[in-house]
């Protein structure tokens, strides 16, 4: 998008329910959600999803590695990656509305030595020198709203991505909306990184599904994916014993 159409991005507005606070764009789409009284705690599954790049790294390392979020929502991953990981973590948001509603009201911090939000189009800004074989875990997670389908989701913009990443990087996408398909969005996957690079979870209650794609194709054995998976829970608290069941090489 153009500066000068600046003034066609949306309202961000927010929503309370209950314990729980909802960012908005314009519409009763949620974009992202905080524990108000847990900010860094992830919410959503699938955004819990979104971090199960971690299954294909030692855990040890988790920390010394570069994370990249496509899309702020409300911060979750990026507060995650940078306050819990502790990861050089950036984002690249289009909308400054939204980097503006994350500081005020989902206790985002300000940009520091390890952290930092770019103002810009992610399609863009990823094809810039310093992304090239840079990113450990590539988290997409890019719509508007209307949330009816993936923002960016062509061939060359997946290509884009897998440029990005290092060696034993990892991209995870959401895929969701009402005129998504998943089959047309895998496909483009695929001819990015390869088939045998992509695994699937089954889709949440919500409808969101989580595609990862590897740089490098691995299959590790069950049993070491169980044992990163109980790292990973009883470190971070996320239910990566979980995740192990219920994805799957998609050309398994």
């Amino acid at each position: 998008m153009a500066k000068n159409e600046i003034h066609t991005l949306p309202e961000v507005n927010f929503s309370e329910e209950g314990p729980i606070r909802h960012l908005h764009l314009g519409s009763e789409w949620i974009q992202g959600s905080m524990l108000v009284d847990a900010p860094n705690v992830l919410v959503h599954e699938y955004i819990q999803r979104m971090m199960a790049w971690m299954l294909f790294v030692d855990p040890a390392t988790v920390a010394q590695r570069q994370a990249l979020q496509l899309g702020l929502g409300a911060g979750s991953l990026t507060k995650f990656c940078h306050k819990e990981l502790r990861m050089k973590t950036t984002a690249i948001e289009l909308n400054p509305q939204v980097l503006h509603a994350c500081r005020g009201w989902f206790k985002l911090p300000a940009d520091n030595t390890r952290m930092q939000v770019v103002l810009g189009d992610a399609a863009e800004e990823i094809r810039k020198p310093q992304w090239l074989g840079a990113v450990d875990a590539l988290q997409v997670d890019l719509y508007d709203e209307e949330a009816a389908a993936p923002v960016l989701d062509s061939e060359s913009f997946y290509a884009d991505c897998r440029a990005t990443l290092t060696d034993e990087g990892c991209m995870t996408v959401n895929l969701f909306g009402r005129t998504s398909s998943f089959n047309g969005s895998v496909n483009k996957i695929a001819a990015a990184f390869g088939r045998d690079a992509i695994w699937s979870f089954k889709a949440t209650r919500e409808g969101n599904t989580v595609v990862l794609a590897q740089r490098t194709p691995s299959r590790p054995k069950r049993s070491l994916l169980m044992e990163r998976a109980e790292v990973i829970k009883a470190q971070w608290g996320l239910p990566a014993d979980k995740w192990v069941r219920v994805f799957k090489p998609v050309n398994a």
